[in-house]
């Protein structure tokens, strides 16, 4: 199969890897520095479940020069979706769909909007990984995973097909589902808590989960998520919040979430996207959130001044 792997850090670029290794034909979107050791020295991924370098890779950073395929991977940060979307259509040919794989629950939506629900297979991933240097991937943790799915619930012949090919990669787990809604909120639930209290603390997992206080507050967060997705009619349960605290009690010390790591560094971050998204819809739902309603407005300032919207 033909894939354009739209957005090459460390997620596409993690995935993208692993589809090269495994013989399929990848193309790669990225930008500046990364882009020119891409076409210089291909693509070198190290990872805890071995190492490997394309030393020939081919990369555009913009998405005509891609052209038509079969599959677009859509690995962008989750607010750069909407903005994205619309420029997708020249990869569009019969039977082309492309899958998010972003950290919120609005992606597919987005997508669908623009390309049409039938050019959509909603979907999530699983990796700690990022762009070491330019042309370079390091993943550093979790067992890689993707999980994908027919909005409708129905087990489609392109859902199958993806699952082959996607089962033949190295160290990528396939995970087709027929309840994608529920996957793709189960992870939210997961990562918007951890996004937004280790945004608001500084602090890597094993703190916030020494702290009573700081354990209380991710634990309120989690709660509250699982309040709207149940108001909003996702089969999520308390025992979605008992998994989450397994991952957390789990990760090593210092690890912390993306969406934190580009608050604590000044770059525009996901937070409309995960903790914006929460206080959104819940409010629509007429659902309670006070911590994560506290956690955005606490962003809030810090996101506007990385995006050029505020002065200090």
């Amino acid at each position: 199969m033909k894939f354009a792997i739209i957005g090459t850090g460390g997620v596409g670029g993690y995935f993208g890897a692993r589809l090269h290794q495994a013989g399929e034909e990848v193309i790669f979107l990225a930008r500046g520095k990364h882009l020119q050791a891409l076409r210089k020295n291909g693509l070198q991924l190290h990872s805890i479940h071995g190492d490997y370098h394309a030393p020939t890779v081919t990369a555009h950073d913009h998405l005509p020069d891609i052209g038509p395929v079969d599959v677009g991977l859509v690995a962008t940060k989750a607010w750069q979706v909407p903005e994205i979307a619309p420029d997708l259509q020249p990869l569009m040919q019969d039977g082309t769909f492309v899958v998010p794989l972003q950290n919120g629950v609005e992606a597919a939506g987005q997508l669908a909007s623009a390309l049409g629900a039938e050019r959509v297979v909603d979907g999530l991933c699983g990796v700690m990984a990022f762009i070491e240097a330019p042309g370079v991937i390091r993943h550093a943790a979790y067992d890689p995973f993707i999980t994908f799915g027919e909005t409708d619930g129905q087990r489609s012949e392109r859902v199958e097909v993806l699952d082959a090919v996607l089962s033949k990669c190295h160290a990528v787990q396939s995970k087709p589902t027929e309840e994608i809604e529920k996957a793709v909120w189960e992870k939210f639930l997961f990562i918007s808590a951890f996004s937004g209290v280790g945004g608001v603390t500084r602090m890597p997992i094993g703190a916030i989960r020494r702290v009573p206080e700081t354990r209380k507050l991710l634990d309120d967060a989690l709660q509250e998520v699982l309040a709207l997705a149940q108001a909003r009619g996702v089969g999520l349960e308390e025992q979605n919040v008992e998994q989450a605290w397994r991952i957390f009690d789990s990760l090593p010390y210092e690890v912390t979430a993306s969406m934190q790591r580009d608050v604590m560094d000044g770059r525009p971050s996901e937070l409309e996207s995960q903790t914006g998204a929460i206080v959104r819809l819940a409010q629509e739902a007429n659902v309670p959130t006070p911590i994560n309603q506290f956690i955005y407005q606490s962003l809030l300032p810090t996101e506007l001044q990385a995006r050029g919207e505020l002065e200090i």
